[in-house]
């Protein structure tokens, strides 16, 4: 069962999101360097089964396979042309599994960045860079997703312009930014300055908040200073699993299921109304957090020096998975 995304924010205290869509597919037998996007087509029983995994453990709102398929990172696959059917395969193959579930459900088209740096910094302009995002934004909407779901941005610049995108279209929207470089984004953008950018919008989103990043305490800790900062709308958490090691052929994340309910009780006390998780996590992860959820009690505003006490950062890795990490930025829920 489908519903619109503002329903479902309005009917519930706390939602829970899906976890690393590309973890599943990693799992699933995706090969490294693949285009997760060409799954889609190629492979759309694997794209169903890791779906299948977050819905079946619970949660209230699914993204999309589609977070690289805009037509600045698809070039890299040669697959640029193809940017609707894509999406548009995304988005049915999701339709098929959430219209046949009883409990309320949003589809969330997700938009990821185009991998470029945007001008004064970079070659790509910002017109360019809307009408980049609009193409693949028009797909998802077509396709019907309840909702557009920006994650993983850097940039005001390039925030700003997956945002004008989105806003042609009469679909309510979303808006993570990734905070992993000491409580900023790669770029410098600070929570206080994306609850501020929120603010300003004539439209303003329907939630913004923090993802990915190097940790669940990092993005508690950005939830905590957007709430402070106060953007107007539904704040987000969606951390990943830490700063992930090869082991034994395969990455390794330090945080298990079992930190999820300490995770949960500190973004809710921080003032996160949409849960979920990124990099690292699977079915097990968004298990453990809705179970987190609907046993909640605590209602004390969380502190920074408690947030650092039960979400301390993890170990580094002896041998850090860079090359993972900088492909994050291509795939993000990886």
């Amino acid at each position: 069962m489908n519903t619109s995304f503002g329903r479902l924010l309005s009917d519930s205290a706390i939602l829970v999101a899906d976890g690393g869509l590309g973890t599943s597919l990693f799992a699933l037998g995706m090969p490294p360097g693949a285009c997760p996007e060409l799954l889609n087509v190629e492979r759309p029983e694997m794209v169903v089964e890791a779906h299948s995994g977050f819905l079946e453990a619970g949660c209230d709102i699914v993204l999309t396979n589609t977070f690289g398929a805009n037509r600045r990172r698809l070039v890299l696959h040669g697959l640029q042309d193809r940017v609707a059917e894509l999406n548009l395969a995304a988005v049915t193959l999701l339709r098929q599994l959430t219209d046949r579930l009883e409990r309320p459900m949003a589809v969330a088209g997700s938009v990821g960045p185009t991998g470029d740096l945007l001008a004064p910094l970079g070659p790509l302009e910002h017109d360019a860079a809307v009408e980049v995002f609009r193409e693949q934004i028009g797909a998802l909407v077509r396709g019907g997703v309840d909702v557009v779901w920006i994650e993983t941005m850097s940039s005001r610049e390039e925030l700003e312009a997956a945002y004008e995108a989105a806003r042609c279209f009469r679909t309510p929207v979303v808006a993570t930014m990734s905070f992993d470089t000491h409580g900023r984004t790669m770029m410098g953008f600070r929570p206080e300055q994306l609850a501020a950018w929120s603010r300003d919008q004539a439209f303003v989103p329907a939630a913004v908040g923090a993802n990915c990043g190097v940790g669940a305490g990092d993005v508690v800790l950005a939830v905590s200073e957007l709430a402070e900062a106060g953007p107007g709308t539904a704040i987000v958490a969606k951390a990943n699993c830490g700063l992930p090691a090869y082991t034994e052929g395969h990455l390794a994340y330090p945080h298990g299921p079992e930190t999820m309910p300490v995770y949960v009780d500190l973004a809710i006390r921080a003032g996160a109304r949409l849960i979920g998780a990124c990099c690292g996590s699977g079915p097990r992860h968004i298990a453990a957090i809705r179970e987190a959820v609907d046993c909640r009690r605590s209602s004390e505003r969380v502190t920074r020096e408690e947030i650092a006490r039960r979400l301390p950062h993890a170990p580094r890795p002896s041998r850090p998975a860079t090359a993972q990490r900088g492909r994050r930025r291509r795939v993000a829920w990886a």
